[in-house]
This record gives C-alpha cells, structure tokens and sequence, in this order.
C-alpha cells in the first residue's frame, strides 16, 4: 500500500479543492467552509467532501464509486487519508 498525500488542513481551510491519485485510484477533496466571523472558520460546522474513482479518465468525465464527508479537523483528515488508503 502507497502512502496517500493529502495536504495539510489549512489548504481545507482556505477553500482550496485538491484532487490527487495513486495508482488507478483518483480522488477530489472539496471543503465545505463555513465562515464564524468575516475572518474566521468555524471548524466545528465546516467538512471536506471527498469522492473517488478508478480508472485513468478524469473528475468530469468519471462515474463516482464513493464518497465521504469528514469533519473539518486533523482527525477528520487523517480519518479520511485512511478512507482513500484502504480503497486502493
């Protein structure tokens, strides 16, 4: 089994999607952020969303084998690192 790379959770946390692969197995990690003040996340009420699939097309012209949704945090993330390595 591959090491996985998932960024680090401030990535989440600036909105930033990140798609990545190993292998056959692809995958498109998108955060769901919700905003406490103009300048602040709340992580408690925010989530990352990831889908994935295998093959070598890409996100758009791909048919989703499964998806997941983790919580916004450290532990959400390694939860959902684990998630993608078991399906590879």
């Amino acid at each position: 089994m591959a090491d996985i790379f998932i960024p680090t959770l401030h990535t989440f946390v600036n909105n930033n999607i990140f798609t990545g692969s190993c292998g056959a197995l692809r995958f498109r990690i998108e955060p769901r952020v919700t905003m406490a003040t103009p300048k602040e996340v709340d992580l408690a009420n925010s989530s990352i969303r990831c889908e994935l699939w295998h093959g070598a097309l890409c996100y758009e012209l791909s048919q989703m084998e499964a998806e997941r949704e983790f919580p916004m945090s450290e532990e959400g993330r390694a939860e959902m690192k684990a998630w993608l390595e078991s399906s590879e």
